[in-house]
């Protein structure tokens, strides 16, 4: 087996000390130039909103995103042992090897988006040499029976994440949506929900790749149990994700806070992305200002994980695959606003009478 990485140079803690808010004068610049341009205004709904927040990201209402990529978290959980799922953890290392030869669906949906495809192996239980090796442990323990990691762990998953983004943002890339592969990881994503928001984990657990409803209410029971046994503090986001969490999750949780960090935009995916994106905010609320919602999950705990986010998901293809796929459908309609924004001629421009905000 290969060795599991060294420690990150990146420090969690110096880094949360380092995070501001996005810039207000650039976004205040974005929304004046789109009420410039000749069109009903905010005829582009959330189209135009997100152009002002990453504008706001880059402290520059001129933005370039045309170097784009996605960052697929890949990990297994010990919790497949209690049979959540239909699958085996071997799934894991097959899709991630599948990613790297172009096979796998958010590949095939990349190329569409012109967005290059990056798989991590941040705690897979095999070593697949064509990933690129985070690994923080060989997968995490069975939380149905132990802490799924330790909190240095937690923190090194973390941390792992914020590193990726420093790396990525280093060969030029300025937009990223974040991924995972993980079979399992709706499990730890539905406990992690459960533990947050205090709620019975029936309310918060779905299908994940297709359980029956029996499967369902097994899936739930054994997350009720872990959190029972385990009691994860809700007000403390490490503690929770190293009892009942996923080492996919914690670095994704550090793509988020990588991205307010190194003033990247940062595309939630689905359920699994969407609970590392909480996290984040729960570590650091200002990690908000650098986050992008793409669609809305077909898992029951998306809407309410967004809710709390406050954000909105300008997709609804109940999507339910992973990968990063929800979050690379964004990119698209961000290049189709952004032909608007640099190519539509202004007011002044035409003959056709400013619009004025009543």
């Amino acid at each position: 087996m290969s060795s599991v990485s060294e420690k990150n140079s990146i420090n969690l803690f110096d880094v949360l000390k380092n995070l501001k808010p996005s810039d207000e004068n650039a976004k205040i610049a974005s929304r004046n130039h789109w009420n410039k341009i000749a069109k009903p205004l905010y005829g582009m709904g959330m189209l135009e909103d997100y152009i002002v927040k990453i504008a706001g990201i880059f402290s520059d209402s001129k933005i370039d995103i045309s170097k784009k990529c996605v960052a697929t978290m890949c990990a297994d959980n010990g919790v497949v042992e209690e049979n959540v799922t239909q699958t085996g953890s071997e799934v894991t290392a097959v899709v991630a090897d599948n990613i790297t030869k172009g096979k796998a669906t958010v590949v095939n949906m990349s190329r569409i988006a012109h967005a290059d495809v990056f798989p991590y192996d941040v705690g897979m239980i095999t070593d697949v040499p064509s990933v690129c090796n985070k690994k923080i442990a060989y997968g995490t323990k069975n939380f149905a029976k132990t802490p799924a990691m330790t909190r240095d762990e937690a923190i090194k998953s973390i941390e792992t994440g914020i590193e990726i983004v420093g790396e990525l943002y280093q060969k030029g890339y300025r937009i990223i949506a974040s991924g995972e592969m993980g079979i399992g990881n709706t499990t730890t994503s539905s406990a992690i929900t459960a533990a947050l928001f205090e709620v019975d984990p029936s309310v918060v657990t779905g299908r994940g790749a297709g359980l029956s409803k029996e499967g369902v209410v097994h899936k739930a029971d054994v997350i009720r149990n872990a959190i029972a046994l385990h009691k994860p503090d809700k007000n403390d986001p490490i503690d929770v994700l190293a009892k009942v969490g996923g080492f996919d999750i914690g670095a994704m949780c550090g793509l988020f806070i990588g991205g307010a960090y190194f003033h990247v935009p940062v595309i939630i995916d689905g359920l699994i992305s969407s609970v590392s994106a909480l996290l984040a905010y729960k570590i650091a609320p200002v990690t908000i200002d650098y986050m992008l919602a793409s669609h809305m999950s077909a898992e029951p705990a998306a809407q309410m994980i967004l809710g709390e986010l406050g954000l909105s998901a300008p997709l609804m293809c109940g999507m339910a695959l992973g990968e990063g796929t929800g979050a690379v459908s964004l990119m698209p309609l961000l290049d189709m606003a952004l032909e608007v924004y640099y190519h539509m001629p202004t007011f002044d421009q035409t003959e056709i009478e400013e619009y004025i905000p009543l």
